[in-house]
């Protein structure tokens, strides 16, 4: 078996094909898969989530947030040699255990791999899992932790889903249409959009006009940015909790992905509600994109009570779905977690599975371990009486 050359990026090979005729290739340069990535993102065939783009991990890997994990890119082919399957890990120590994760973390909302196609995603889990411990023991890994798989995508089942614990919460979105007005009918209830034409009108009066703006450069995203900072670090401040956004490191990555990548779009689209006259951004709102969906990563408001009662991230929403559609994208999301506005706004729950793949004999503790953190963290979050102690313990622990 060839040796791992970190340098070259030379790939290993785990050269015993599987059941599902799949053999496995671990990358540990993203340029030396840069042009077949890049191949299968614009084929329209494929099927993967804006987070798998190049584009988004290359900014993530860049930032350097996570320092001291080992870069991975692993691809699986077919019998004829067609990379069927990518999926970029890092690999970090867990005690004693060398385990693999998806790029992107809690950055990303999604970790399901990039599938050439519908067909590929249709091979057996099995043949999937095989392959994944056939690669994982060629590069060294002890256990793959997969956090936020799909079951379903896009209308096709996540084979890595199956046999997965439910995730502690879902993700939440919609479907867009062709008709961006059509599109806005459905998702906002005629009540709901009367009330946010009779608070717009009234912010109108308060503020003057207000308008909705997409960063179309690096300056533009920059300046919205920085508002959205401020806008968080404020709430954050009145929370009493830690502002992660405050990090050198994920400033970075968010600045990076913002501007133009290698295909020329960003990996992250910024928008925002300002205030025309002034210039005051009010709202804003960034998430992940290819050009089939749109999903949300961050949002943040103004803190002055005086605007609260405008509602300027609501109205944000409104023109950011209407925006999505008439840009031909098909579906949005708003990520993972339970919250009101996207109660309000959402008609589709994406379903989550944590899955905990191992591959040496070591790790088998571990994955008895996050199963267990897994159910309970599932049976806190899913109990409204569970759920307000975990919130109510937090608070006075702060304190």
């Amino acid at each position: 078996m060839a040796a791992l050359a970190e340098d070259l990026g030379r790939p290993v090979q785990a050269g015993l094909r599987g059941h599902g005729g799949l053999t496995a290739e671990v990358f540990s340069d993203l340029a030396a898969v840069e042009g077949l990535w890049r191949g299968l993102e614009a084929d329209p065939a494929v099927l993967m989530t804006p987070y798998q783009r190049f584009d988004w991990v290359a900014a993530y890997l860049g930032a350097g947030i996570d320092a001291g994990e080992e870069t991975r890119i692993l691809v699986l082919r077919d019998a004829h040699g067609r990379a069927r399957v990518l999926l970029p890990l890092t690999v970090g120590r867990r005690g004693p255990l060398r385990v693999a994760r998806v790029v992107g973390d809690r950055h990303a909302n999604f970790h399901m791999p990039l599938f050439a196609s519908r067909e590929a995603a249709a091979m057996p889990g099995e043949d999937l899992i095989e392959a994944l411990v056939r690669a994982g023991r060629a590069a060294g890994i002890d256990a793959f932790a997969l956090r936020n798989q799909p079951r379903v995508w896009d209308g096709t089942p996540n084979p890595l889903a199956g046999g997965g614990l439910s995730a502690p919460s879902d993700a939440y979105g919609m479907l867009l249409g062709p008709d961006a007005e059509a599109t806005l009918r459905r998702v906002f209830s005629g009540d709901a959009r009367k009330k946010l034409r009779a608070k717009e009108r009234k912010l109108v009066e308060f503020l003057g006009a207000v308008e909705h703006r997409v960063a179309e450069t690096p300056e533009a995203a920059a300046e919205i940015q920085a508002a959205f900072y401020a806008q968080k670090a404020a709430r954050f401040a009145d929370l009493g909790v830690t502002d992660p956004y405050a990090e050198a490191e994920i400033r970075r990555f968010i600045a990076a992905a913002t501007a133009p990548g290698g295909d020329g779009r960003a990996a992250i689209e910024v928008h925002a509600l300002v205030a025309s006259e002034s210039g005051r951004i009010l709202a804003t709102f960034g998430g992940a994109v290819d050009g089939a969906r749109f999903c949300g990563m961050w949002t943040s408001f103004d803190t002055d009570s005086e605007l609260g009662r405008f509602s300027p991230g609501e109205i944000l929403l409104h023109r950011l779905v209407g925006h999505q559609a008439a840009q031909g994208r098909r579906a949005l999301d708003l990520g993972v977690g339970e919250a009101g506005y996207k109660a309000k706004t959402c008609d589709e729950t994406i379903e989550l599975v944590e899955q905990t793949v191992p591959v040496s004999p070591a790790s088998h503790a571990l994955v008895l371990a996050s199963r267990l953190a897994v159910r309970l963290k599932h049976r806190i979050k899913r109990s409204p009486r569970l759920w307000a102690a975990a919130q109510n313990l937090r608070r006075r622990l702060r304190r």
